[in-house]
This record gives C-alpha cells, sequence and structure tokens, in this order.
C-alpha cells in the first residue's frame, strides 16, 4: 500500500537470500553479504548506475517511489542462523541506508543490530549524516567501518550532482566522528566526473580535507554511463553545467564493455595515476572501484596497477566462522580473490567467481559449507 507521510513508499515482504558480489567482471577483493534493505533513494545523484536496473528498480526510477522491505531484518535473521560461515555485511551497495524513511522504520539500524548481536563485521556507505547511535553499535566490533562518498570540496557543486543528501561540512564530520571512536573510515570519491570533478586542485584538497577529518583510505572511480539511461544522464549534466560540457563528456566516452560506456582509458589512467600519487605523498592508501580496460580482447580490472592496499577498502576483514551463538575472526586477511592456500577449507573462494549464479554465491552456496565447516572442526 502506498504511504506518503514523508517520501512517496511501498512496504513490501522481503524473500530475498542473502548473497555476494554479482560474478563476472568482479575487482572486490573480499567477499561481502550485500545488504539492500529499501530500493529506491531520495539522494537523486543522476548518475546512479542503479538506475539501469531492472524490476523495483525501474519502478522506482519512473514512478518516483521507494520500496521498503519492512520484514528485511527477520528474513535476514533466520538464514544467519542457519549458516556457520559469514562474511562482512555491506550495508548498502545500491541505496542510501541513511535516507529520511530510515527514521521510521529503522530497517538499517536494525540491520547493523542483528550483525553486532551476533559479532559479525559490517560496513556501510553514506552520502547522509551517520547517526551516532550507529557508530556507537559498530564500534564495538574492530572489523566494522564505514564508507563516506564525497565527491567535490564545494557544497554548492555538490547541489548540482544530486537532489539530497548531507552537506559537505557534514560530510567531512561524519568522518572526524568515525575516526575519534577508532573506526577504519574510507573516503569514496566516487565517481569522479569528467570536466566537472575532476580538477586536480580541487582533488588535492578533497584528499587533504579527508586526511585531515582522519579517513585511512581513498577509492575513486570515474563515472561509468549506464548505455539504458544514457540519454537521462547528459540531459542533467546540459541542464547543470552548459551544452559544451555535454558535448566534452559524449566525445570523452567511447569505450564501450557490456552495457557500460567508460571514459577513454588514457584519461581514466591518468586520473588514476594522479590519485595514487596524492595518496602516496598523505601517506594512506588508495583503490579503484569497478574499473576496467578493453585489452587483447580481454576484460582487465584496474587495480592491480593503481591499487596500494591489500583490500579494497584498505582494511582487511577476515571470514568469520560460528562457534556457539556468535560468529568469530578466522585467521585471514580475508582477500579470497588474491588467496593461493584456502586455509579456510574452501578452495572455490580462492582466487575465483562463480559463475553459474547470476547472485555469485548465494544462501545455498553457504549452506553446503556448512559441511566443511564441521569437517574441519573450525574454531
Amino acid at each position: 500500500m502506498l504511504n506518503s507521510k514523508i517520501l512517496p513508499h511501498i512496504k513490501v515482504k522481503s524473500e530475498k537470500k542473502i548473497h555476494n558480489w554479482y560474478p563476472g567482471k568482479r575487482e572486490c577483493v573480499s567477499e561481502r553479504i550485500l545488504l539492500n534493505p529499501y530500493i529506491g533513494c531520495e539522494v537523486g545523484c543522476f548518475f546512479c548506475y542503479a538506475l539501469s536496473y531492472p524490476g523495483n528498480f525501474q519502478r522506482a526510477r519512473k514512478e518516483k517511489i521507494i520500496f521498503v522491505y519492512e520484514n528485511f531484518v527477520e528474513n535476514l535473521k533466520e538464514q544467519i542462523e542457519n549458516i556457520n560461515l559469514t562474511f562482512c555485511g555491506y550495508l548498502s551497495p545500491v541505496t542510501e541506508p541513511f535516507q529520511s524513511l530510515e527514521n521510521i522504520y529503522h530497517i538499517s539500524e536494525k540491520t547493523i543490530e542483528l550483525f553486532i548481536e551476533k559479532n559479525i563485521p559490517i560496513e556501510f556507505v553514506t552520502k547522509e549524516k551517520i547517526p551516532d547511535n550507529i557508530i556507537e553499535k559498530i564500534k564495538v566490533n574492530p572489523h566494522s567501518f564505514g564508507q563516506i562518498t564525497i565527491l567535490t570540496p564545494y557544497e554548492m557543486i555538490r547541489q548540482r550532482l544530486m537532489k539530497k543528501g548531507a552537506k559537505t561540512k557534514q560530510l567531512f564530520k561524519n568522518i572526524e566522528n568515525l575516526s575519534k571512536n577508532g573506526i577504519h573510515c574510507v573516503c569514496r570519491i566516487d565517481p569522479i566526473i569528467p570536466f566537472i570533478t575532476d580538477n586536480k586542485k580541487d582533488l588535492i584538497l578533497l584528499i587533504k580535507k579527508a586526511v585531515d577529518s582522519g579517513a585511512k583510505h581513498i577509492i575513486a572511480s570515474v563515472m561509468d554511463i549506464p548505455i539504458t539511461i544514457k540519454s537521462d544522464i547528459l540531459t542533467h549534466i546540459q541542464f547543470e553545467f552548459g551544452h559544451k560540457i555535454r558535448q566534452k563528456i559524449e566525445n570523452l566516452y567511447c569505450e564501450k564493455i557490456g552495457m557500460w560506456l567508460h571514459a577513454h582509458i588514457n584519461y581514466r589512467k591518468n586520473i588514476f595515476s594522479f590519485l595514487r600519487e596524492i595518496c602516496d605523498k598523505f601517506k594512506i592508501s588508495f583503490a579503484l572501484c569497478m574499473e576496467y580496460e578493453k585489452k587483447n580482447g580481454k576484460i582487465i580490472g584496474l587495480n592491480k596497477e593503481f591499487m596500494s592496499s591489500n583490500n579494497c577498502e584498505g582494511i582487511d576483514v577476515p571470514i568469520y566462522f560460528r562457534k556457539g551463538n556468535k560468529f568469530y575472526p578466522f585467521i585471514c586477511k580475508g582477500d579470497c580473490l588474491k588467496c593461493k592456500n584456502a586455509e579456510c577449507g574452501i578452495t572455490e573462494l580462492a582466487q575465483g567467481n562463480k559463475e553459474d549464479s547470476f547472485f555469485g554465491w548465494n544462501y545455498y552456496d553457504y549452506l553446503r559449507w556448512n559441511r566443511i565447516h564441521k569437517i574441519k572442526g573450525l574454531l
């Protein structure tokens, strides 16, 4: 039923099964449980790749509504009770977890509470103010952390990139609040938008302010354009930044990988080389997010060339195994994509992707891994 007390939204039942990264061209070093309690987002970034997703994402985009999975936590808890191995939770890769509907339904907060209760690490990525009670909850687990997306050091430009979200000053304050509570914090310059937020002096200023606020790691990307929403993205750019900028972006985006248009590889590598150099100077680690090139007919990830950290987020988060009613860290770095020995006993996790499932590793794989947990007597 449609509810419009704050934002137009629909409460729906969740039958979602836990799943990890999508298979295929994966760059993410560590496994994650992807957690999306809301579909649709009031922050309204015009470049958001989720606007190209099918199903409820398209309803959310076209009808300007948000889907609220009201039983999300109950459904998630039931599955966690049945598994003996888990990875860090990721809240949430496609929708702002702390948008205003969270003040009504508290699903992100309850999800965090569930993970902390079970001693499972959890991370979040946000463009909103982090509630104080969330910081208090996640600092209990040493492997839980936060990611703050800051695209520009200038508030006036930020407002032209998204409809809502916290002010730039508050975003840096988020980093400061996490840092002073001993929580690992990532600043995401994700994405950089060519000819709009790619000025090198501005990027230096942004990184300096992030470091001064307490960030321990930088993640960057250059805006990709899903072909299905190319017209919408270019129309917004022309409206906000003019026809010349639109033309320059259209000319730059000449590389097609799958259903996405990418900025020319030379442009991207120049930006990434510069960012890596600046991060090295500031003594902060650096990584890319979902950046690729086509080489000899193959799709190659760029993180190997530019990343200075072991894991994408600058923190090693191990696999966690069940012992009684809670989970505890295994002696590993959680860098599954780099792993060679698979001391956890799950050899298929090491250096590989799952190619036979749309969602990659899923709930039924976790159930299958239960047997390995019992055989090896882990923890």
